[in-house]
């Protein structure tokens, strides 16, 4: 990025400024965007090793780093058509790839933080998601001053180098407040209790263990093999619930479904609580009231 600002400063203050330099500082905006999704991937991937395989994405930005050498300033007549038309299907190019890849990295970040939604973060963790998030909203902002900058010329060429320098002043500043040089994808890394709650959830919900009517702290612990005071400390820190409002919590869900489904319309509600695994209808109008606020009857008209 620095390369391609460096740019920007020559051209504004420099005068009759070589073609290889234009043409150097932009195709270095085709590098700016693998490197954003390397970024990315590093600081949200635990023991993460970049495959040779990505560096083909380069090849963009070292073919147009190669042409800058053999650009004359001749080619750019103002009389010469065809040399505007090439320049400015290239400018087009490089910010739409810088977009795609700013992109690419926003919905890598979302998909990693939607994995987290139901989990406890760390510090550490929350520091992460936190800079990515400043951290790729900078670059909308510098990628939105250049693009407003070559849309006839609305904005003031060196807006982009001042934009560019304050944005990176501001990243500098919270990432040696979040110590974010400190950390990289290894917070990320699963712990004994992160992967002891997936095997809690892939019981309890994915199998729909809820359902049955018999379900206990003891049974699921024997089921996991661990002591029933660690799943329910496990349960209680990742759900912030207890045992029985864990449980109660997935059977509720269960039950509004059935509840607003047409083809139930001739069941009583005791009838679906007694499908959804509750031993009686006081204890079912109890855990409904708890959880949605209002009784089962009032939710169903």
């Amino acid at each position: 990025m620095a390369f391609r600002i460096g740019k920007s400063v020559l051209l504004n203050f420099g005068n009759n400024l070589e073609p290889i330099f234009i043409f150097a500082g932009l195709s270095f905006l085709l590098s700016i965007g693998p490197l954003i999704r390397w970024y990315v991937l590093a600081l949200t991937t635990a023991n993460f090793k970049m495959p040779r395989s990505y560096f083909i994405e380069l090849i963009p930005f070292v073919i147009f780093f190669s042409m800058s050498f053999f650009v004359k300033e001749t080619w750019f007549n103002i009389n010469n058509n065809f040399s505007v038309i090439v320049f400015g299907s290239i400018l087009i190019f490089i910010y739409i790839h810088f977009a795609f890849y700013i992109f690419i990295g926003w919905k890598s970040l979302q998909k990693v933080k939607k994995e987290y939604k139901t989990s406890v973060q760390t510090k550490f963790q929350k520091a992460i998601f936190k800079w990515l998030y400043l951290f790729i909203m900078g670059l909308i902002i510098i990628w939105v001053s250049y693009v407003l900058n070559i849309i006839e010329e609305k904005v003031p060429y060196v807006i982009g180098p001042i934009m560019y320098s304050l944005v990176i002043y501001f990243l500098s500043y919270k990432a040696f407040q979040l110590k974010i040089t400190d950390i990289d994808g290894e917070v990320f890394k699963e712990n004994d209790d992160v992967l002891l709650f997936k095997k809690i959830s892939n019981i309890v919900v994915k199998d729909k263990w809820y359902l049955e009517p018999d379900v206990s702290l003891s049974g699921l612990s024997k089921l996991l093999g661990k002591s029933t005071q660690k799943t329910s400390e496990v349960i209680n820190q990742y759900m912030k619930q207890n045992f029985n409002d864990y449980i109660n919590y997935h059977r509720i869900q269960e039950a509004k479904k059935k509840l607003v489904d047409e083809n139930n319309k001739n069941y009583t509600i005791s009838s679906i609580a007694f499908d959804v695994g509750f031993s009686s209808l006081s204890s079912f109008n109890s855990a409904f009231k708890k959880h949605e606020g209002i009784t089962p009857s009032s939710y169903r008209k």
